[in-house]
C-alpha cells in the first residue's frame, strides 16, 4: 500500500477522534464509512480493521482520562460485562450472517441514523424540571450485552452507542465518557482476537488491513489523547450536534447507496 494511503489514515483517525473523544466516542463508527468508501477495504474485511483502529487508537485517550479517576469506576465494571460477550457473539454473526456489501451498508445505515438522530434529539430536547433517573445495574449490563454484538458486527467497540444512551438517561458525559471509552478499548480487544480465531477456521475475508488499521490508528492515538485533553474547553453542545449531525449524513448516503 502506497505511502499516501498511509498519511491519508493517519489524518483522517486523528481529525474524527479529536472530534469524537471529547464525548466518550472512540471514532471507529465513523471511520467504517470512510474505510468502505474511501479505502476500499471490503467486506467483512472492514470489522476487524476497525477493531484495529480502535485497539490502536484507544490508549491516546484513555491516557488522558486517567487522570480522572474514572477509568476503574463500577460503570466501567458493567459495561465491560456486557459488551465483552456481546462482541463474540457479534463477530461470529459478522462473518456468517452478514456477508454481502450492499445488506451490510444497509445495516451501517441503520445504526448510524438512529445514532445521529438520538444525539441531535438530546442535545436540542429542553432540559426537565426533573431529570431522568439513572438507569440500574441491570438496565446497564443488558444494555451493554446488546451494544456489544452490534459492536462486534461493526467492529465499533460499541461505546458510541453506550455513550449517547447512557448521557440522555441522565448520567454525566464527564462520567460516562472514560467509561464508554474503556469499554470500547477491551471490547475491540476481544474483538480482534475473536476474529483471529475465526480465521484460524478458515474463514475467508476476516483478515485486517494492517497496513490501514495501523495508520488510522496512529492517527486516533494521537487525535484521542488531544480530544481528551480539550474536553474542558469545548462547548459540549456543538460537538454533540456536530456528532449527531455527521452520524445522520453518513447513515442517509449509506441508506442510498444500499438501495441502488
Amino acid at each position: 500500500m502506497e505511502w499516501s494511503t498511509g498519511l491519508s489514515g493517519l489524518a483522517v483517525g486523528l481529525l474524527i477522534a479529536v472530534v469524537t473523544a471529547p464525548v466518550g466516542v472512540s471514532g471507529a463508527v465513523f471511520l467504517l464509512p470512510v474505510q468502505l468508501s474511501v479505502f476500499g477495504v471490503p467486506s467483512p474485511a472492514v470489522t476487524p480493521t476497525n477493531l484495529l483502529f480502535n485497539v490502536v487508537a484507544g490508549p491516546g485517550s484513555l491516557l488522558r482520562y486517567r487522570r480522572t479517576g474514572l477509568l476503574h469506576s463500577v460503570l466501567t465494571r458493567r459495561l465491560m460485562a456486557g459488551t465483552l460477550p456481546g462482541v463474540a457473539v457479534g463477530a461470529v454473526v459478522r462473518v456468517f450472517a452478514v456477508p454481502g456489501p450492499a445488506v451490510f451498508r444497509l445495516l451501517v445505515a441503520g445504526l448510524l441514523m438512529p445514532l445521529g438522530l438520538w444525539l441531535i434529539m438530546r442535545t436540542l430536547r429542553p432540559a426537565r424540571p426533573n431529570p431522568p433517573a439513572e438507569p440500574s445495574p441491570r438496565t446497564v449490563t443488558g444494555l451493554a450485552l446488546a451494544v456489544g454484538i452490534v459492536g462486534g458486527i461493526y467492529g465499533i467497540g460499541g461505546g458510541s452507542i453506550l455513550g449517547p444512551v447512557l448521557v440522555g438517561r441522565g448520567m454525566p458525559v464527564a462520567q460516562v465518557a472514560p467509561a464508554a471509552l474503556a469499554s470500547t478499548f477491551v471490547t475491540s480487544l476481544a474483538g480482534a482476537a475473536a476474529f483471529t480465531l475465526l480465521s484460524l477456521t478458515g474463514a475467508s475475508g476476516v483478515t485486517p488491513d494492517w497496513y490501514l488499521g495501523l495508520a488510522c490508528g496512529l492517527g486516533g492515538l494521537i487525535g484521542g489523547y488531544l480530544g481528551a485533553h480539550l474536553q474542558p474547553r469545548l462547548p459540549e453542545t456543538a460537538l454533540r450536534l456536530l456528532l449527531g449531525a455527521l452520524a445522520a449524513a453518513l447513515g442517509i448516503s449509506y441508506a442510498v447507496q444500499a438501495l441502488r
